[in-house]
């Protein structure tokens, strides 16, 4: 892919033109991306106080006795949204769907154990160990490029 930038000083607003053969998942990503104006913002509960969580704190977002947690550098704080609606919040490039109740952010990885049969062994840098479902396998296959 070519960027290019050019200066103009009677420019008043910046203005993105994508030019393309053909529309891929890559240029709808991109214009996602760049559509999406508000920065959408996680509210975590914890003792009656709501914090705002900064995603690159978030170890991992789970499902758990019908409701949905996100594992933090500050422990677990309760969201009200559900698995889903956080999975379509959080940036793609790091976040990944493993499980149907566990989202994990790939730079708090420490390592993939591919050892055991039909599913593979997820070890995040706090320690916490997880699964991924038979079913999401292919994809953090193709994710590690194996």
């Amino acid at each position: 892919m070519q960027i290019e930038i050019k200066l103009d000083e009677n420019c008043k607003e910046p203005k993105i033109i994508v030019v393309t053969n053909k529309m891929t998942d890559e240029i709808n990503k991109i214009m996602k991306r760049l559509s999406d104006e508000q920065p959408k913002m996680i509210a975590g509960f914890k003792d009656d106080i709501v914090e705002v969580l900064e995603p690159f704190d978030i170890y991992r977002i789970f499902a758990a006795s019908g409701k949905v947690f996100a594992e933090t550098n500050h422990g677990e704080y309760t969201l009200r949204l559900r698995l889903y609606e956080m999975e379509q919040r959080l940036d793609s490039n790091f976040f990944v769907r493993i499980s149907n109740s566990d989202i994990i952010n790939l730079r708090k990885v420490k390592g993939f154990d591919l050892s055991f049969a039909g599913t593979i062994c997820v070890t995040l840098s706090n320690g916490t160990v997880t699964y991924v479902s038979r079913r999401f396998v292919a994809k953090i296959k193709q994710l590690l490029g194996i």
